[in-house]
């Protein structure tokens, strides 16, 4: 009975355990995506690196110290930090002392934990809620053996293969029968010299079809310092290849420059360039294609456009746009254009070199446009702790 009690008592103890991680990993949940889900994942890197078993590669009193203040622990030479800081572009994790506690802490940690002792599964590509969807890429075509073609291709390489070689073997018969009869006059001059001959001598072994006939005759008036120059022809290769461009000049001239038929490389690159815009534009993802929205001024939009800054942008440019990580968005200072525009683009494709997330797969057009419009209506309002200027000054 003893026994039986206290094997009650240590499962109750176990399960209430249990049941608090599982509160924890919950809590944790919230607090890592409102705050870390911006640069980090747990399987893959993102602005900072994935967080998997992050709890076996650092003790839980170093995380605490480099989420609450990263900068002070790089600066005091701890060697992991300082590699981190390194490796991942010299980015600064931004300092949340002043808004997370160690139980906070304590609480991500037992979610990532959960999270990365749990079965991997791909990540599905985030969805697209302004874009039409993505056309079917098209799968590679298998290859086939030749063997297994239709019969009917089959049968036409084997009647072209066979009328090939019945050719070769008449003409190798007709060389055979008709050579004996010519006799001695094969090597004539004269026949020598003609086509035929050259054709002839060749298939015997003498290549002046090719190589034109030295003529070993000295230039009498062509003797400079004991070195003679022979009157030989050029090539018979040589020469064919230079009239066949002159040929081709011509009629290149002709096509192009006269008759304007064909398409000049300006042209044609104009061409070229059509078709990828109208590619991209089916895409809805060209970085370069011009817009051309206007700011939001009602006041619907702009309370949406703060309540997804704080959610989303918060964690690296404050919750005021003062400037953590990434620069104060308050001032008339601008790394890549102050305009509702470019702002649009920096939000949508983001800057990778600089550690900017691109949130073309998390928020849609009129999200990304309501945060540009948002952003541009904190121009001046000088919030505390404001970050320096960093950029150009807007035109």
């Amino acid at each position: 009975m003893k026994n039986g009690v206290l094997a009650l008592t240590a499962g109750l103890l176990l399960m209430g355990t249990n049941s608090a991680q599982a509160q924890d990993a919950v809590a944790g949940k919230a607090v890592f995506e409102a705050n870390c889900a911006v640069c980090h994942s747990i399987q893959n890197d993102v602005v900072g690196p994935a967080l998997k078993d992050v709890d076996k590669r650092h003790d839980i009193d170093w995380i605490k110290k480099f989420v609450k203040n990263s900068t002070e622990v790089i600066k005091g030479g701890d060697p992991e930090a300082t590699a981190l800081f390194e490796k991942y572009s010299k980015i600064q994790m931004p300092s949340f002392g002043g808004q997370l506690q160690d139980a906070d802490i304590e609480n991500v940690v037992a979610y990532i934990k959960q999270e990365s002792a749990a079965p991997a599964v791909a990540e599905a590509a985030p969805a697209v809620p302004d874009a039409a969807a993505p056309a079917v890429e098209a799968a590679a075509p298998a290859e086939v053996a030749f063997l297994d073609l239709p019969p009917a291709i089959l049968l036409t390489f084997a009647l072209a293969a066979a009328i090939l070689l019945l050719i070769l073997v008449t003409l190798v018969i007709l060389f055979r029968l008709f050579v004996p009869m010519l006799g001695d006059s094969i090597y004539d001059e004269d026949f020598r010299t003609s086509f035929a001959g050259r054709v002839l001598f060749l298939m015997r072994g003498d290549a002046t079809l090719f190589t034109g006939k030295a003529k070993d005759v000295i230039h009498s008036t062509h003797d400079f310092d004991g070195i003679q120059e022979y009157d030989n022809d050029l090539p018979p290769w040589w020469k064919t290849m230079f009239y066949v461009s002159i040929v081709f000049a011509i009629g290149y001239m002709l096509y192009f420059h006269v008759f304007n038929s064909g398409a000049l490389q300006a042209e044609e690159y104009e061409q070229e360039m059509q078709q990828a815009a109208l590619f991209t534009a089916k895409a809805n993802n060209d970085p370069n294609a011009k817009t051309d929205y206007t700011v939001l001024t009602d006041a619907a939009a702009l309370e949406n456009g703060k309540k997804t800054f704080i959610q989303n942008c918060a964690a690296c440019h404050g919750q005021n746009a003062e400037g953590m990580v990434g620069p104060n968005l308050t001032d008339e200072y601008w790394l890549h254009g102050g305009d509702v525009n470019d702002l649009f683009h920096t939000i949508k494709f983001g800057v990778p070199a600089k550690g900017m997330v691109a949130w073309q797969g998390r928020l849609g057009k009129t999200q990304i446009l309501e945060v540009a419009s948002y952003i541009l209506s904190l121009q001046g309002s000088n919030p505390a702790n404001a970050k320096e200027p960093q950029g150009e000054k807007a035109k």
